[in-house]
């Protein structure tokens, strides 16, 4: 997988895709770090710690969400729901780079979530093919 550049001048309709294939690049570099790395640590070490942290992140987002929509949120709070939300991104990725599940098979599966009409709409989407799908294999 290729890190994702935008040349400059040029920006981007959605700036997630090229956040996400550069995320997801760098957490596959890290295979290879050695155990200083904290992303290396979590590709090989004990795969409860690595689902614990998930879970945990999860848990915090929540509840910086709750805070967010509370009649005096701040927009340090908002910040804080945007750091949260950040570590789930980033745990989820270590897990499927860990189960051997692409990005591109990633977004495939997001993408069987929407109806014709809604895929009619836009360009380029892919759609998850049987002949693609990682069923379990890890790296």
């Amino acid at each position: 997988m290729e890190k994702t550049y935008v040349t400059e001048g040029q920006v981007p309709e959605s700036q997630m895709g090229a956040a996400l294939e550069s995320l997801a690049h760098t957490i596959n570099a890290r295979r290879a770090a050695g155990p200083e790395s904290y992303t290396y640590r979590l590709l090989n070490d004990n795969i409860d710690d690595l689902l614990k942290k998930l879970v945990e992140e999860a848990h915090e987002t929540t509840l910086a969400a709750k805070d967010v929509v509370s009649s005096d949120a701040t927009p340090a709070d908002v910040d804080h729901l945007r750091y949260e939300a950040g570590d789930v991104v980033y745990h989820l990725l270590v897990i499927l780079e860990r189960c051997g599940i692409s990005l591109d098979e990633f977004a495939a599966e997001m993408n069987t979530r929407m109806t014709e009409d809604e895929i009619a709409l836009r360009e380029g989407v892919i759609m998850l093919k049987p002949e693609f799908v990682n069923r379990g294999g890890n790296h």
